[in-house]
């Protein structure tokens, strides 16, 4: 036993590099506070209460308001201004007493005295378009902001209120206590804006080839904001870039429009035999059973036909919704309108597509296709569509989701030519859209305060459906292209962006507003941030059991980024604070590097080193193992023997005496090579330190190592290795799946690897 003790002892202090160090005096450091990355977040996180657990699921005091809309709204289409009326009635579910509502008038971003354009900076180039020096500073500024002509209660009697910019305080005649209704009423009209050359996330597409316009229309009416157990009302102003937060209710919204338009938006049609023609609805009847193509409703020919119309009369169409968070519609002569029935469960969904001629040939071929790959791919990472559509609207230059219904932009060239850039960005946006539905119109995260919370979640999701659809729908892909080329996803493509100028980083923990890079910060950075949770850290089984139960524990209610890092933690037994601190609170990187590889070989002749050793911890000599560094006395003489362990004779008299034959047989290939790694850090981002080894004998063999290697020493660690083949290369993630931000450290030797880790980083990603 003092020959295994010995033994030990000695590989303990090889593997800590103590060998042949002497005791040294340092000065004392000063105490501090827990600085380790691994500390738990319980500083960054709020406790626990009864609307919120600790696992990450609603509690049992959850509540969420709710808001219903009975709405009349007429689309003039000759003077592009849109005129409503509303009914809201609103229910106080919370335990607290409201003495005002507050309702969001975001269409007021366009006022004449809207202050967002004055928020940025702006300056003079040397040279611009005389196109931007007119809009710039020629143009009177358009007025698109909401003119509230009343606001009434329920008897018809005048409510006093107060704007205050994209806001809009309501005082109640009376406070209401838990579970009061209140309906009121407000009348409105608006300038519908130009959203090709004004911006915006909706208006109309003009089109001076025929004279007509393609509307897309959102945040078209005065909406509930939302109130909430996290911070009482989010009255947060909307100053153009961060999207919505909106409280759950129920639909029914009359739209009145031409004749001879084509309408479509967030609900069930109700008076489907009133506004379609007898030949719809035979197509339509038979889009219900068509699982593989789509059913033209509306073909391009009858399409160009209704363009060189004006019908002077007008139609309604009446959409009923339940349980959705907004609401939105398309509508114009100019629309082809395709569906296509998609199976998920037991039930089936329509996928719909509207688009004119000038999306065409691409949108006819792929826009209702990509629409049903999303909701399969979607369904299964979370839960069945609950929804009985899903509406693609083809809108140049737009790329905005609402329930139901998204716009996308994606169009050929008069011609109808279209590249792999235009096709591949079309089916991507119509993904990326779609998939809005899931997150955040069912899980209905605040987008005013997180937008990673929606962008990032479904920009993750949205890899994986990419690639599910080039599988399923093969013809897709570009000859070049064995798997669809997803943008955004796999770790290597966040490399740049994590490895930037710190001065124009924000952590994803930002308000979306007040970010730099906003694409990176919202979308790809917390997108990558998963995958790699999913692909590298967790692995695919724990990761989707634990997203799927985040998405069914909040479909129709509220979630905060606390509820999402907890769930994630409680459904899978995986300490994840660490990574949701670094990755997602912090601007760290991934920089893991090869710092040092020393070579031992092993005898049973000490050397003077070895001797000191000995003496210095009062050991028998002739009971020690000795591993002897290269380029240190007696190491070249006892490498000419390359003697395994099993042959010095102090290992061998323990073997003999320790072990039965039987067991002797059973142990494993005796270790010829030692080696000492040590891995260093110089990055500030902890993540598992994956090593490839390479043998002379041209095997491999890659070895994970948990993010928790790094609990005791975030600078670098040290790693023995003792092998039955020598090693003849290491390298530090070899596949690129922690987005480390310099691989130039990444192997020993260095100049093996360097040519190898260029030659991935140019290579096309597969799956």
């Amino acid at each position: 036993m003092k020959i295994l003790k010995n033994f030990l002892f000695v590989l303990m202090l090889v593997s800590l590099g103590a060998y042949a160090q002497e005791d040294t005096k340092e000065e004392r450091k000063p105490g501090h506070t827990n600085e380790n990355k691994f500390k738990q977040l319980y500083d960054e996180f709020a406790t626990p209460n009864m609307f919120r657990t600790g696992s990450g699921a609603p509690g049992p005091a959850y509540y969420q308001q709710q808001a219903d809309y009975k709405m009349d709204i007429v689309l003039d289409d000759e003077k592009a201004r849109l005129y409503g009326d509303e009914t809201i009635t609103y229910t106080n579910n919370s335990p607290d007493v409201l003495t005002y509502l507050w309702v969001q008038l975001d269409q007021n971003v366009r006022a004449k005295d809207s202050k967002s354009p004055l928020i940025n900076g702006s300056g003079v180039g040397p040279a611009a378009f005389p196109s931007t020096v007119t809009n710039t500073y020629l143009k009177p500024r358009f007025d698109g902001g909401f003119n509230i002509e009343h606001v009434k209660d329920g008897n018809g009697k005048d409510l006093k209120f107060m704007v205050n910019r994209t806001m809009m305080r309501i005082e109640l005649p009376e406070a209401m206590k838990t579970g009061d209704q209140f309906s009121f009423q407000i009348k409105w009209w608006y300038n519908i804006n130009d959203h090709v050359n004004q911006g915006g996330r909706s208006g109309y597409e003009y089109f001076p080839e025929d004279d007509n316009r393609a509307y897309v229309i959102a945040q078209f009416y005065p909406r509930m904001a939302v109130y909430n157990d996290v911070e009482g009302w989010q009255n947060s102003q909307f100053w153009g870039r961060d999207e919505f937060a909106l409280p759950f209710g129920n639909f029914d919204v009359n739209i009145t429009v031409p004749a001879d338009h084509i309408l479509d938006g967030t609900g069930v049609l109700t008076n489907r035999e009133e506004v379609f023609s007898k030949q719809m609805m035979k197509r339509y009847k038979k889009a219900l059973k068509s699982y593989d193509e789509p059913v033209v409703i509306v073909t391009q020919e009858e399409a160009e036909k209704a363009e060189k119309s004006r019908s002077k009369k007008t139609k309604t169409w009446r959409l009923s919704a339940k349980m959705v968070r907004d609401f939105g519609f398309t509508s114009s002569r100019k629309f082809i309108w395709d569906m296509m029935a998609v199976k998920l469960g037991e039930r089936d969904v329509m996928a719909v597509s509207l688009y004119p001629k000038e999306g065409n040939p691409l949108w006819e071929e792929w826009s209702t296709k990509a629409v049903a790959s999303t909701l399969k791919s979607y369904s299964r990472m979370t839960f069945d569509y609950p929804y009985h559509k899903a509406i693609s609207v083809h809108a140049k230059s737009q790329g905005m989701e609402y329930p139901m219904i998204c716009w996308n932009y994606g169009r050929p060239d008069k011609d109808g030519n279209y590249s792999d850039r235009t096709k591949y960005g079309m089916m991507s946006v119509i993904i990326h859209e779609v998939g809005h539905n899931f997150f955040p119109m069912i899980v209905n995260s605040d987008e005013r305060q997180w937008t990673w919370m929606d962008e990032g979640l479904d920009t993750f999701l949205q890899y994986i459906a990419e690639q599910d659809f080039g599988k399923w729908y093969p013809d897709a892909l570009s000859p070049n292209d064995e798997t669809y080329p997803s943008r955004r996803g796999p770790a290597r493509k966040i490399v740049r962006y994590m490895g930037g100028d710190q001065d124009y980083i924000a952590p994803i923990m930002s308000k979306g507003l007040n970010t730099y890079q906003f694409g990176n910060n919202a979308y790809g950075k917390p997108a990558t941030g998963l995958n790699i949770l999913r692909e590298t850290i967790m692995g695919r089984e724990l990761f989707d059991y634990a997203f799927k139960e985040y998405a069914n524990r909040w479909m129709f209610k509220h979630p905060t980024p606390e509820d999402f890092f907890r769930t994630m933690e409680d459904a899978s037994a995986f300490d994840l604070d660490w990574f949701w601190r670094g990755w997602f609170y912090t601007t760290d990187y991934t920089d893991i590097g090869v710092k040092e590889v020393k070579k031992f070989v092993v005898t049973d002749v000490p050397n003077e080193n070895g001797k000191k050793i000995a003496e210095r911890y009062n050991l028998d000599p002739d009971a020690l193992v000795y591993f002897i560094p290269e380029g240190e006395e007696g190491y070249d003489e006892a490498m000419k023997s390359k003697t395994a362990i099993e042959e010095v004779s102090t290992v061998k008299e323990y073997l003999m005496d320790n072990f039965t034959p039987e067991e002797r047989k059973n142990l494993k290939a005796s270790p010829k090579y030692f080696y000492q790694v040590t891995y260093n850090k110089p990055g500030g981002l902890v993540m598992p330190l994956i090593v490839e080894y390479e043998y002379a004998d041209g095997t491999k063999e890659k070895v994970t190592f948990p993010a928790q290697i790094w609990r005791l020493n975030d600078k670098e660690v040290t790693r023995a290795i003792a092998s039955d083949k020598e090693i003849i290369s290491i390298t530090v993630d070899p596949d690129l799946e922690t987005a480390d931000v310099d691989t130039s450290n990444n192997a020993w030797p260095k100049e093996v690897k360097e040519s190898d880790f260029e030659k991935f980083k140019n290579k096309k990603i597969k799956g």
